[in-house]
């Protein structure tokens, strides 16, 4: 699969689009998703392009893998949400209804998330 410049991260992160930015640096973008499925709902890209997951990992450095992670824990605690309780998630391919072909983690919190998967294995 080739990388698609025009999504809408990838405008996000060139300012075509706006977005309410939580943090920025020359590597990572996080901001609130308009898409909120939690009162705290924040997405975390790196700015380079990777389509999902794997792509990342197996494109990136381990530096930047490793970086990548440790300001989504940075961001999560600046947010004030460690406490109570968070949840990540990243979807990668269309099983997992993965809906923008950027790699992105969500960070969800602001209020108690219940089962990952229901009994009927459902999402929720």
């Amino acid at each position: 699969m080739i990388y698609d410049k025009n999504n809408i991260f990838a405008k996000i992160i060139r300012g075509e689009i706006p977005a309410k930015k939580v943090y920025e640096d020359e590597n990572i973008l996080a901001f609130y998703d308009i898409s909120k499925a939690s009162p705290i709902h924040v997405l975390v890209i790196p700015k380079g392009e990777f389509i999902d997951f794997i792509d990342f990992v197996s494109k990136e450095t381990p530096h930047k893998i490793a970086s990548f992670f440790q300001k989504v824990s940075q961001i999560s605690q600046d947010l004030k949400i460690v406490d109570a309780g968070f949840r990540l998630i990243t979807n990668n391919g269309s099983d997992a209804h993965q809906t923008v072909k950027h790699f992105h983690v969500h960070i969800l919190a602001g209020k108690k998330l219940g089962p990952l998967i229901s009994a009927d294995n459902q999402l929720r």
